[in-house]
């Protein structure tokens, strides 16, 4: 019977994934070395949830990415073992399995390598490595029998770990909001006149769509580049000429005196090593955003209102900003209804 019932969740999750059936999103690509199953799923959700796989067994991945938060913590900046606070916001789960790079820095090519990352990182999980991960997961007897039932094998491997908690994160995902029945529906009632003069904005004077990207078919709002806003620039902006002219003279960039925390504000340099990407964080989604506070990669923003007003007077200047970043001169009328708009990308 348990095995008929699984059979069964599993055709119509498949069913599910074939129509497509959440308006404005795009078809969900599944790896070809990582299918999909109703079993993987669960263990993967188990392991999201387990405390246990942590230095001192305070912290999950939902610890950070709770599911009555939108997958998100509400923080300024991750909180991990022994209260420790990270560096950057923790970003939600929703649709993070349409990404092509993950992490805010994008150094992670895949939900499997990224949902390794934060068991090995010191503040966050803070295990020694990832043999550390799968021997709190040997020394459970329900584990070993899950990780057999999935992967055919006695034998559980880190790379398995991240393939579950990646299979149930790919289930983490929104569409079909108020703004998606009013585009891709085609019910002009769904918005209100507010919102819909916040969507012409959004795709037009106020340059949004320029990185949170709308197709004709659907919408991630996101476009998987990265961007220099300012954010927290100013952290890092009186030694940024000394630590460039130290870069172009042949020194490597962990040379140069830069804290932990100014460091993390260099953003994708510290994966591509390019100068030209110094400040630079990948574009998040914008769906469910009213649910997601506090904004910006630091977290210093705490509400929509804040970030059109960051937006409108053109970001953080510095040398990198971004040439998509400009002042706006929006009225006070047009951002509310930015705003408005912003509210109705939530799903139900």
């Amino acid at each position: 019977m348990k095995k008929y019932i699984l059979a069964l969740c599993l055709f119509f999750y498949s069913a599910l994934l074939a129509a497509n059936s959440l308006l404005g999103l795009p078809t969900l690509k599944i790896p070809s070395d990582n299918p999909q199953s109703i079993a993987k799923i669960a263990l993967g959700k188990k392991l999201f949830n387990d405390k246990r796989l942590s230095l001192d067994g305070t912290i999950s991945c939902a610890s950070c990415h709770d599911k009555e938060k939108a997958f998100t913590d509400g923080q300024a900046g991750a909180v991990g073992i022994d209260q420790q606070v990270g560096v950057r916001n923790a970003p939600t789960v929703v649709n993070a399995a349409f990404y092509q790079t993950l992490f805010l820095d994008g150094r992670a090519g895949s939900l499997e390598e990224q949902a390794l990352g934060p068991f090995v990182n010191p503040i966050e999980h803070g295990l020694k490595d990832k043999h550390a991960i799968v021997d709190i997961v040997q020394q459970d007897v329900q584990y070993r029998h899950e990780f057999l039932q999935v992967f055919a094998t006695s034998t559980i491997t880190a790379k398995q770990i991240g393939q579950a908690i990646a299979s149930f994160e790919r289930t983490i995902i929104a569409g079909n909001s108020a703004f998606d029945r009013y585009l891709f529906a085609r019910d002009r009632q769904a918005l209100t006149a507010s919102e819909a003069r916040g969507m012409r904005l959004f795709r037009r004077k106020g340059n949004c769509a320029n990185c949170h990207e709308i197709s004709g078919k659907d919408a991630l709002f996101m476009d998987n580049r990265f961007y220099n806003l300012g954010v927290g620039f100013n952290k890092i902006n009186p030694q940024i000429a000394e630590f460039v002219q130290s870069l172009r003279a042949g020194k490597a960039a962990s040379e140069f005196d830069f804290s932990a925390a100014q460091r993390a504000e260099l953003g994708r340099f510290n994966v591509t090593n390019v100068i030209a990407d110094i400040g630079k964080f990948k574009t998040p989604t914008l769906r469910n955003i009213a649910l997601t506070a506090p904004y910006l990669h630091d977290g210093s923003v705490q509400t929509l209102e804040e970030v059109v007003e960051y937006y409108d007077k053109g970001g953080e200047k510095n040398p990198f900003l971004d040439s998509a970043i400009f002042p706006l001169h929006l009225t006070d009328q047009e951002k509310q209804d930015l705003v408005a708009f912003l509210k109705a990308l939530t799903s139900e």
